[in-house]
């Protein structure tokens, strides 16, 4: 089977740069979002529009990414599933997640999360997103596709 893109879509800042990267390797791509998102009109490009709710377009993507996909999500729970299912990571800031480094990110957030709501005045958000981290994606997502690739030959022979 081969490999395909998952783009965890909501509020996910690198889906035109996903796109080029896919369409240029021939890797299908699926846009997974609650709404609000336009559809591309590429033939690679799929988009899935789920219901609304907590989690959904997460829950969509970790039952269907396995060996050999990416999945491109900032959001750590659902990179540890995609991890776990044997699928490559790749955070919009072009940070991998995979075996090695998963644990660290979910003990993070979790930290994080503790000390937010310990301090009601905390308040969230980190630094915008830059043309760095915008370069790093793209460096990432290369990789990654590559990766996968090589995943999907094994796999198929």
């Amino acid at each position: 089977m081969p490999s395909r893109l998952y783009i965890d879509a909501d509020a996910c800042p690198v889906k035109a740069e996903a796109e080029r990267v896919a369409v240029r390797h021939g890797i299908g791509m699926v846009l997974v979002s609650n709404g609000g998102i336009r559809p591309s009109a590429h033939p690679l490009v799929e988009s899935v529009f789920v219901p609304e709710g907590p989690d959904a377009a997460d829950m969509w993507i970790a039952d269907r990414a396995g060996p050999g996909d990416i999945v491109v999500t900032s959001d750590i729970p659902l990179a540890a599933k995609a991890v776990a299912a044997g699928a490559l990571v790749v955070k919009p800031n072009g940070e991998e997640l995979n075996g090695a480094n998963i644990g660290n990110a979910l003990a993070t957030r979790d930290l994080m999360a503790d000390l937010r709501a310990a301090d009601p005045f905390r308040q969230g958000g980190g630094r915008p997103y830059s043309k760095a981290d915008r370069s790093r994606f793209l460096e990432a997502l290369e990789r990654a596709m590559r990766k996968a690739k090589a995943t999907a030959g094994k796999a198929g022979t």
